[in-house]
């Protein structure tokens, strides 16, 4: 699904990143959006909850859509599913961003490509949590 990306390319993308826009991100610590959103923050990440649904997460004030975040973006980090990924891509697009992430389970292969065509960088399929601890952080996985 995704385009092979080399380790050094992906470890400059994950040290060069400041803020983080997290789309579907939830207030319920345990959940996958949460637990790698949280991980993201302790690792210095300026972590953006993007979710109607909820007011705020990890001290963060949630915002509807990708495109009212306030901040420049660097990476949108796609944790849902379904038309939303469209959504979060266009967002990136018009936010400048320069990396989607899509998270294990999010399948959206249009919107990957509309990414691409738009010069932004995907990353689908890996878990961005897992992939900083293997290449930045020297933690255990």
């Amino acid at each position: 699904m995704g385009d092979h990306i080399p380790d050094e390319t992906l470890a400059a993308i994950l040290a060069g990143a400041k803020t983080i826009a997290v789309v579907g991100l939830t207030d319920s610590p345990g959940t996958p959006s949460y637990d790698v959103a949280s991980y993201q923050q302790s690792q210095g990440y300026k972590v953006i909850p993007v979710n109607p649904e909820i007011g705020s997460s990890l001290g963060h004030k949630s915002y509807a859509k990708v495109t009212d975040v306030a901040d420049p973006v660097d990476i949108v980090n796609v944790f849902q599913h379904g038309g939303s990924v469209h959504e979060a891509v266009e967002g990136a697009i018009q936010k400048g961003a320069k990396v989607v992430w899509m998270q294990p389970g999010v399948d959206d292969p249009a919107s990957a490509q509309l990414a691409r065509n738009a010069g932004l960088t995907v990353v689908a399929g890996r878990c961005f949590e897992r992939e900083h601890r293997r290449l930045l952080s020297h933690q255990p996985l």
